[in-house]
């Protein structure tokens, strides 16, 4: 997973995710269940930098497994309630989202020894990189707010309506649909 630039102007869609959930790493036990719900203040302020209607409700449930040389696996579901508008019609399409996420973080010099490891010139396909633990922590904020954005539907429609075309007057019941513009172009030739 890519992290955003960190500017100091922020354009609408860039900068840093608007949330931040810190989590000290000798805090965490092993297997414990934990559980962030996003506050509402937070939840507007996603809505906005995203064009949502609404986000009624946004969490991540995980459990820590911890593995060699200070690496922590965390498995879990982002559940979230949105509230988006339809391409076609322009009214709200309430969805909901549950998305499994299994992510690792590494300690820092992990992460850069395997950099150095790998021909990434040679390399054909996507690497799957850990985030890293920095000073003894994680943030799981940014992680939470690119996996909802990208899990959100890019293009929401009202169920029943469709991006069919008609021509206007076209509509009455007996009438011929319209000739296609191709067919004109072949009739032309």
């Amino acid at each position: 997973m890519s992290r955003l630039p960190k500017t100091e102007e922020r354009e609408p869609g860039s900068g840093p995710p608007p949330i931040s959930k810190i989590l000290r790493v000798d805090e965490l036990k092993e297997g414990e269940e934990r559980s962030i719900e996003i506050s509402r203040a937070e939840r507007e302020a996603i809505a906005g930098l995203l064009d949502l209607v609404a986000l009624d409700d946004l969490r991540f449930t995980f459990s820590l497994h911890r593995r060699g040389e200070g690496r922590l696996a965390l498995r879990g579901t982002l559940e979230a309630a949105a509230t988006q508008t339809c391409v076609v019609s322009l009214d709200p399409v309430a969805s909901t989202l549950e998305v499994p996420i299994e992510i690792e973080f590494w300690p820092r010099h992990l992460i850069e020894d395997r950099a150095e490891a790998i021909d990434e010139a040679a390399s054909h396909g996507a690497l799957e990189w850990p985030e890293p633990i920095v000073d003894g922590k994680i943030d799981l904020g940014p992680f939470i707010y690119e996996t909802f954005a990208t899990g959100l539907d890019p293009y929401p429609k009202r169920e029943g309506v469709s991006f069919d075309w008609s021509e206007p007057g076209a509509e009455s019941a007996g009438e011929e649909k319209p000739e296609s513009p191709f067919a004109a172009l072949k009739r032309l030739k």
